[in-house]
């Protein structure tokens, strides 16, 4: 294949696509880096990001929520695991349906995808700018938020090398927090007296399974991480293996995770009469450990929201890549590498020009419409698998039937069920998304005339 010259030091669309798997991006991730990464990117404090909005919509039972959520996720995420040993390659839910089910269906799904990915990092810049002005009210939050997304840019510009040492030093902070609160929740629940079982039965608020299943919707947007490992692929050094085990190791642990948190959070705060609903958190931590846990409170939630941002910024910015490559997106903008350093250079610095709507957007919208995102793009991927496996491969003996065709079932009808569970602004909201999509696919096939533009990807 020819080289496209190029005034600056960019790798050609052309030179990329010839170089799959010869170093577009440099591979060096092992298991643990990955398993890292993702449990960086859906950040364990993030049980307090939405913890007030869906504490008030569930009646207090936010670890039943979650719980309904990581049963869901489990066959979702193994569906992941199993499509990123089939196609290997930066761009998740794009790639692995456009494969399956040809580019416009591979287009729109990853259109999806960009959705939620696109709002993850706003959402954290976000709650940045809430928790951090809480602290500091003398300081504006858009000070805290533009500040955020010129370091996390800065970051994902110099390389993934960066990102990995940085998440080593996030995940350490969160850690401190999370085992000192627990000590603290669970000692000064037991002084009060309060019924272990309240987690699960509620305040009374609220009743019902349908506020559960809204909760647990909403709760989606946690488990993104597992999602974010599989646009690591062509930086992982045994991706066919490495990359699904990640995956199912940080869907696990990090549902883990949150259920055991927002349970002691519920036994030691058992109330939703918050002081600020986006912040209840800092209600909950007072409650539990006084001013000194406070502060080591925001110091491991900012840390945990800065990491998020810095590991959502870099998937988005590979998925912006893998379509720019492919050509439904401009590839002058979207489809070139740094020679420098490797990374899509372009595509992040439009990431973080989009992620400065943090200062406009609202905390329930920007959940809503990271989970209506997510949902879709997890209801392709178990087809994709039913697709791929089952349908296209044949592999219909014995167990295969289970694997290719009953759990990807159950994963989908999940999905759909929690999706159907989101408001009605959502849904107007993300179908507008969707239907901008048809319309710039509309454009890169110049009326549907044109196949959809698909790279040749080969090991």
């Amino acid at each position: 294949m020819s080289q496209s010259p190029a005034p600056e030091p960019l790798i050609s669309p052309t030179q990329a696509t010839a170089q799959v798997t010869q170093g577009r991006f440099k591979r060096v991730l092992g298991t643990p880096s990955l398993v890292l990464f993702g449990l960086v990117y859906m950040v364990p404090l993030t049980v307090f990001t939405t913890y007030g909005i869906v504490t008030q919509l569930t009646g207090g039972r936010v670890p039943v929520a979650y719980l309904i959520t990581l049963i869901a996720m489990v066959f979702t995420a193994r569906s992941y695991a199993r499509m990123s040993v089939a196609y290997p390659y930066a761009g998740s839910a794009y790639v692995y349906t456009q494969r399956s089910f040809g580019g416009a269906v591979g287009f729109l799904s990853g259109w999806a995808l960009l959705l939620d990915y696109l709002f993850l990092p706003m959402i954290n810049y976000l709650v940045l700018g809430i928790y951090l002005s809480a602290s500091f009210p003398g300081i504006p939050a858009w000070v805290f938020v533009v500040g955020a997304i010129a370091l996390v840019t800065v970051l994902n510009v110099v390389g993934i090398v960066s990102v990995n040492r940085t998440n080593l030093v996030i995940i350490a902070v969160q850690t401190i927090f999370i085992v000192v609160f627990l000590a603290l929740a669970f000692s000064t629940a037991a002084g009060n007296g309060v019924d272990p079982l309240l987690p699960f039965t509620g305040d009374g608020t609220v009743e019902g399974f349908g506020a559960l299943f809204a909760g647990a919707a909403i709760l989606c947007l946690s488990f993104l991480g597992f999602d974010s490992v599989s646009t690591l692929a062509e930086e992982a050094k045994d991706a066919k293996r490495s990359v699904p085990r990640a995956i199912m190791i940080t869907t696990i642990g990090a549902g883990a995770i949150f259920i055991v948190i927002s349970y002691a959070a519920q036994l030691v705060f058992p109330s939703n009469a918050f002081t600020d609903v986006d912040s209840a958190g800092l209600d909950v931590v007072a409650a539990a450990g006084g001013e000194w846990l406070s502060t080591l409170f925001i110091a491991g939630y900012v840390a945990g929201a800065t990491g998020s941002a810095l590991t959502s910024q870099a998937s988005v910015a590979r998925i912006l890549f893998a379509m720019g490559r492919d050509g439904v997106l401009p590839r002058a903008v979207f489809g070139r590498l740094s020679k420098r350093f490797g990374t899509p250079v372009i595509a992040v610095l439009v990431v973080s020009a989009i992620s400065m709507l943090a200062l406009v957007f609202d905390l329930l919208l920007l959940s809503e419409m990271i989970s209506f995102g997510a949902l879709i793009a997890f209801s392709v991927v178990n087809l994709s698998v039913i697709k791929h496996y089952f349908i296209d491969g044949r592999e219909r003996s014995g167990i295969a039937v289970l694997n290719n065709l009953v759990l990807p079932l159950i994963g989908f009808a999940l999905t759909v069920w929690l999706w159907t569970s989101l408001s009605g602004r959502t849904f107007i909201i993300g179908l507008s998304w969707l239907a901008f999509g048809v319309i710039i696919l509309a454009i890169a096939t110049k009326g549907f005339r044109r196949p959809v533009p698909m790279l040749d990807l080969k090991e």
